[in-house]
């Protein structure tokens, strides 16, 4: 079944004329991902890669049933073209922009909670449900079908876990990179929830890093509510006070938001660290193995 998105889908490309629009529509329409609109304010009528071009989201969504967006726009832009989709009815939309004002992300959260509308990002590399749908700028050739989900704040630690885990017999059931920046939409409880609830998915990796405390609060949530194995690595575990990592969200303040903070929470929820990444796979291993025996 997977989460979030699968052969089902129907993607639509906001900002698909512009570089990076146009490339990674490209990109995903050849994974197989089901494309069935692109949005560019006055191109409409117009086609990229085949796929057809509209002013607006509602025209979209009205004449080709999309339920599910992709954002390629200007960060000063990346708001309002959520609030657009979310008010045309997309069930999920996918944030890529980076640099988003936090208030404009505050304003948006509120208003996309109350029509019902999940988001990714911003700020993120998207997500994929293998040999179903690619949504984002992930590598796809990397990924393969399998068991194991996957939830990450740095897109580039998702990539080197996965191809490790492939590389070790471990496919994936979707694997969701969720943005690192401060203020974003669906975090680690919702995800964990969906795995959860997932009959294709068997055990969870969990990637975060140093800042804020999501981590802690999914240490909590895996506590109280996991019962499939979860495994975890938290980048910055060297990093002093007051580093930052790339990422807006990834600031340690006053204390708090430490890699040792982080790893005592998930030591509490019987969830292993992995010191490096290539531990990860190993780890899983153990946790399946004792999960069945």
């Amino acid at each position: 079944m997977s989460i979030l998105v699968n052969k089902d889908t129907k993607l639509l490309v906001q900002g698909i004329t512009g570089r990076d629009g146009q490339f990674h529509a490209g990109r995903m329409k050849e994974y197989g991902t089901n494309i069935v609109a692109g949005t560019s304010p006055g191109k409409g009528g117009q086609e990229v890669n085949g796929i057809p071009v509209f002013d607006t989201v509602s025209d979209a969504v009205k004449k080709t049933g999309a339920n599910t967006s992709i954002i390629f726009v200007p960060a000063a832009f990346a708001a309002d073209a959520i609030l657009e989709a979310s008010y045309a009815g997309i069930d999920l939309v996918i944030a890529i922009s980076e640099g988003v004002p936090i208030q404009d992300m505050i304003r948006v959260n509120s208003i996309i909670k109350q029509n019902g509308t999940k988001l990714i990002g911003p700020n993120c590399p998207g997500l994929i449900t293998p040999d179903e749908a690619l949504v984002g700028i992930l590598p796809g050739m990397i990924f393969k079908k399998g068991n194991i989900g996957l939830m990450s704040r740095s897109g580039t630690l998702t990539y080197e876990v996965v191809n490790m885990l492939t590389m070790n017999g471990l496919g994936q059931s979707t694997v969701v990179g969720i943005g690192g920046d401060p203020v974003a939409g669906l975090y680690y409880q919702e995800i964990l929830e969906m795995y959860e609830n997932d009959p294709e998915t068997e055990a969870v990796v969990l990637i975060g890093e140093i800042g804020g405390d999501a981590e802690e609060q999914a240490a909590e949530y895996i506590a109280q509510h996991m019962t499939k194995p979860v495994v975890s690595f938290i980048a910055g575990q060297t990093a002093p006070p007051g580093k930052r990592m790339g990422h807006a969200g990834a600031i340690i303040s006053s204390g708090a938001g430490t890699a040792e903070e982080k790893i005592k929470a998930f030591a509490k929820a019987n969830v292993p660290v992995a010191k490096e990444p290539s531990e990860i796979p190993g780890l899983l291993k153990e946790k399946l193995a004792k999960a069945t025996s």
